[in-house]
Parts: C-alpha cells; sequence; structure tokens
C-alpha cells in the first residue's frame, strides 16, 4: 500500500465527511473501509434507498427555492440519480465532498455538480487537474480531463481555479506557466496568441501572482533552459508548479507521458472550480487511486473547495 500523501496532514482530514454515489463498487468499499480505519476519514456510502421521503422532500425545496428555480416534482424525480442526489447532499452540507467516476463518465459527473452544488464565484467553466508527484516535487497539470480546446478566457478561468488548487495542496505559492510550443514570441501562429492573451488575462484577474506565458515546457521547468531562452527576468520560468496546458490533447498526451515514462504518479482528474470540492475518478481506477484521490479531495474540503 502505497504511503499517504505528504501535503495532506492527517490530523486536518479527520472527520471529513466524503460521500461516495457508487456504493456498491467493490472498490468503493474497499477504499472507504481503508480510509475509515486509517485515516479516520468519514466515508458515506450513498444508498439512495437510505434517504427518507422527508429529507429527499427537504432537498428538493432547498433546490427549488435556488436560482434554478423548479418543480418540486421534476427535483423530485432528479433526487432519484445517485450522483445528483449525492451532490445536493454536499450542497446543503451533509458532506463536505463528493468523490464519484468508478461508474460514471466525466460528463455525468461534471452535469451533477453543475446542476446542485454549482460553480465558484468568477469561474464560468468547470476544469479538472493532476496532481503529478515524482521524487521530491509537485506540479498541477491543468486541463487534463474537460476542456478540449478552450478559449483564451477558459484557459484564464482554468488558471483561475488551478491557482486555487495549487494553493491549497502544494504548500507554496503557485508559479504558473502557460505552455506552448513558443518562448516569448518564438514564434508566430494562432495557438501562441490564444495562449499569450490568456496570460495577460491571468495576470489582471490576479495581479499578486507569479504567471508567466507563454512558454516552452522545458523553460518552464529547467533553470538552465530558462536562462538561455528568456531575456528577461521571470519569477515562474525554470521553476514553475503549475502547468496549464493548452488544449486538452496537449494536457492527457503530458500527463501520461511524465507517469508512465518518467515514472510519476498521477492523482486525479480532479474537477475544479465549483463550490464545493467534486472528484472524479477513473473510470479504471484501483483501490489506491481512489483512495489518494480521496484524500486529496480531503484535504481540498479544508478549506470549503473553490470558494474565490
Amino acid at each position: 500500500m502505497a504511503a499517504a500523501s505528504p501535503l495532506v496532514k492527517m490530523k486536518d482530514v479527520k472527520g471529513k465527511r466524503l460521500i461516495f454515489p457508487e456504493w456498491k463498487d467493490a472498490r468503493i468499499i474497499e477504499a472507504a473501509d481503508i480510509l475509515r480505519t486509517k485515516y479516520k476519514i468519514e466515508p458515506l456510502l450513498l444508498n439512495p434507498a437510505d434517504i427518507s421521503s422527508e429529507a429527499r422532500d427537504d432537498l428538493a425545496r432547498t433546490y427549488s427555492a435556488g436560482p434554478r428555480s423548479s418543480k418540486i416534482t421534476i427535483v423530485r424525480r432528479l433526487l432519484e440519480r445517485p450522483l445528483f442526489l449525492a451532490a445536493m447532499l454536499v450542497k446543503t452540507g451533509e458532506a463536505d465532498a463528493m468523490v464519484a467516476g468508478a461508474a460514471h463518465p466525466t460528463k455525468k459527473i461534471i452535469e451533477a455538480g453543475m446542476m446542485a452544488i454549482g460553480l465558484a464565484d468568477g469561474i464560468t467553466v468547470p476544469s479538472s487537474f493532476f496532481l503529478m508527484r515524482q521524487k521530491n516535487r509537485s506540479l498541477i497539470f491543468a486541463d487534463c480531463a474537460v476542456n478540449i480546446d478552450p478559449s483564451a478566457e477558459e484557459l484564464c478561468d482554468i488558471t483561475l481555479a488551478s491557482a486555487k488548487s495549487a494553493t491549497q495542496l502544494l504548500g507554496s505559492e503557485p508559479r504558473i506557466a502557460f505552455l506552448s510550443f513558443s518562448t516569448h514570441g518564438s514564434a508566430n501562429h494562432a495557438s501562441v496568441t490564444k495562449i499569450q492573451r490568456a496570460t495577460a488575462m491571468a495576470r489582471a484577474a490576479m495581479p499578486d501572482l507569479a504567471i508567466d506565458g507563454e512558454l516552452q515546457v522545458d523553460a518552464a521547468l529547467d533553470p538552465g533552459v530558462a536562462a538561455k531562452k528568456l531575456r528577461l527576468r521571470s519569477d515562474v520560468a525554470g521553476r514553475a508548479n503549475v502547468l496549464i496546458f493548452p488544449n486538452l490533447d496537449a494536457a492527457n498526451i503530458g500527463y501520461k507521458l511524465v507517469q508512465y515514462l518518467g515514472g510519476a504518479q498521477a492523482i486525479g482528474p480532479v474537477l475544479q472550480g465549483f463550490a464545493k470540492p467534486v472528484t472524479d475518478l477513473s473510470r479504471g481506477a484501483t483501490v489506491q487511486d481512489i483512495v489518494d484521490a480521496s484524500l486529496l479531495t480531503a484535504s481540498m474540503a479544508l478549506t470549503n473547495g473553490y470558494t474565490m
């Protein structure tokens, strides 16, 4: 059994309530037992039959009174869906976060999170990240699972959420690199222009954070390469800990290369941008994958998710 992430303080996550709507899955059951006995987290295995009619009516009234007002009869039918029911229990504070995806596609997890929990203030699109761990180095990779070809505006949103994730998990200030095949204008292309615009938007939105782009990945991670390729001083180049990829092709390929050829541990994908934490497991997740993702999610729940 792999050791718990050193980024997670066991005294902090103790007692955190993580809800698992895929309660019948054998991997979820085993992971829940580990989380309960070893880490003192409170896993809530959601059997919809255990939620009383009165409790469902309360949830339906809560949802209908919100910005997405609907007839209670319609919401009552939505609450028959385990993902939506679980997300509503997070929304109302009965659980601190939702962990799902072992038996549902990402699209369904996002749909439930969007409908019930909603996005954090200032965020217009959900996104995802992987926590990549190798030796003594940890990095945030985004967006690796949700947005296929994000616009400059969407990349800015992804960066806002990723900065929050990094602050919660890395134990250091985020140093954000917008990745490209170009470094500071070394090439001209529409995709480069998009990254430059996204960088400018993110700097305007988060003036106190270290943000740079566009950067090739070697210039973002290697101080020696950064010294050769950049003419101006950068607080990010050579020491980035948050990598913002230009599209899903690059992000998905990138994290898997680092995982399979570089031997890094990839924890995720974890959804971000929601008002409270929602984690999307891979349907091929192992028990240890579920435990690791749950520990990470519990750590994120310490600061009540992604409220900006």
